[in-house]
């Protein structure tokens, strides 16, 4: 199946406003995630907590943190684990360890918090929300649970309550640069721009330095298509604006991955691959990144290099019906028609209007290769099975050659069903003519 258009991508996920699930921004004294001391969890799309490198959160010009216990030793292992499982992408361990790590020390709040991350992750807000709730309960100032919670119960389409519990929080503790750059998030998200950048800003002129704050200046920009803005945003967070005004952030994988998104936009392939690619470094959990690579990967052909991007997808984001298509067609073009069949077979499970999984099935029963379990004239009856299914259900502007394809297959079964008929005449005939000599 051809890549999906590359542009369309793009406005799908502008559209969306890049809010996706929550990335670790670590409020804690262990190391970010990512070895990000000095900066400052992602699911279904950008926001200040769901993209921030781990790390960040944190600002200067606020009231004084209330105290943090300190994690026990028998739960510290168990909880580096769960962070070094959360970075390979092994939801499954990682929420083992911070279990485990909460069984040892109740009071683990960073366990409570990065639970609450897996869980988004995995689909399961209540859960999270839950995480994130009694990581609040022992240190009611954690900035990185506060702006997970509300930034989830705003995609959950609850914005005003979720603006509500963050002007709670301030109004609790005092300004805090991070709960302004979250509100902002939540702002830019219901289409207020105007409120999204003056709440930048102030989060800006309490912490300077508050990454969070400048990434949600340009996403806003972008949302409200002020691109050359965004543009300009993303300038001095990635490269500086000259000797006297350095980068704020050269390896931020938030900022890499919008302005890759912008160059995609603009038919720039190589720039907004190289964007991609870094974005991907700095956070191995941006799923939008890994998709966008992938698609320009397997529009040229190369599924052998989308494969792990699209790997990396799933294990990050396990409802995502694109990742797992685009995953079931890298299998298929790499000969591993066993796992392209379970991957494809998932998507028509989890969304069975999905006409694309219908023919890229075809296209695996017909020409993908043995296939466990099914003889030839099966694989070729259910190739047939799934075109005429995408040919019902497929929309204009789709692949063109299915027509040619069912004709295709069914000449071929009709050829094995005469081979299968002739083969036990041939047997006979030949006894017979033994038999007379």
């Amino acid at each position: 199946m051809k890549a999906p258009n590359l542009s369309a991508l793009s406005l799908v996920l502008w559209q969306l406003c890049i809010s996706c699930a929550a990335t670790p921004a670590a409020d804690t004294p262990e190391p970010g995630l990512w070895e990000t001391p000095a900066q400052g969890p992602s699911g279904p799309g950008a926001s200040q907590s769901a993209n921030a490198a781990p790390g960040q959160g944190a600002s200067v010009a606020v009231a004084e943190k209330a105290p943090r216990p300190v994690m026990s030793a028998g739960a510290q292992p168990h909880f580096k684990n769960g962070q070094a499982a959360f970075v390979a992408g092994d939801l499954a361990g990682a929420q083992s360890q911070f279990e485990t790590a909460i069984t040892k020390d109740g009071r683990a709040y960073q366990a409570h918090y990065m639970l609450g991350v897996v869980y988004e992750r995995l689909g399961q807000g209540d859960k999270a929300k839950s995480s994130y709730l009694k990581a609040l309960s022992v240190v009611p100032d954690h900035e990185g649970a506060v702006s997970s919670y509300a930034l989830l119960v705003a995609r959950e389409g609850r914005a005003d309550e979720a603006a509500n519990f963050l002007q709670k929080k301030s109004a609790e503790r005092g300004k805090s640069a991070a709960i302004l750059a979250t509100l902002a998030e939540v702002m830019s998200q219901k289409g207020e721009s105007g409120r999204a950048q003056e709440l930048a800003q102030e989060a800006l002129k309490l912490d300077p330095s508050h990454k969070p704050a400048m990434v949600t200046l340009a996403r806003d920009h972008y949302r409200a298509r002020r691109i050359d803005l965004a543009l300009y945003a993303l300038t001095g967070i990635l490269d500086g604006y000259g000797p006297g005004n350095p980068p704020r952030d050269k390896d931020n994988g938030e900022a890499r991955f919008l302005r890759g998104l912008i160059y995609s936009e603009r038919g720039l392939r190589g720039p907004a691959m190289d964007e991609m690619k870094l974005a991907v470094k700095a956070r191995p959990d941006l799923v939008d990144a890994h998709l966008v690579l992938a698609n320009y990967m397997m529009g040229g052909g190369n599924a052998a290099e989308a494969r792990p991007h699209l790997e990396m997808a799933v294990r990050y984001d396990r409802m995502n019906i694109s990742a797992h298509l685009q995953l079931g067609d890298a299998y298929r073009l790499l000969g591993r028609p066993d796992d392209a069949r379970r991957e494809l077979e998932w998507v028509l499970a989890a969304a069975p209007n999905q006409a694309a999984a219908h023919y890229n099935l075809g296209l695996l029963f017909l020409l993908g290769g043995k296939i466990t379990g099914l003889s030839e004239p099966e694989a070729i009856a259910k190739a047939i099975e799934h075109l005429e299914a995408y040919k019902a259900r497929g929309q204009r502007g789709g692949p063109d050659d299915v027509d040619d394809l069912v004709t295709r297959a069914k000449t071929r079964l009709a050829i094995l069903k005469a081979q299968s008929e002739q083969a036990p005449t041939a047997a006979d005939g030949a006894g017979a003519a033994g038999g007379g000599k």
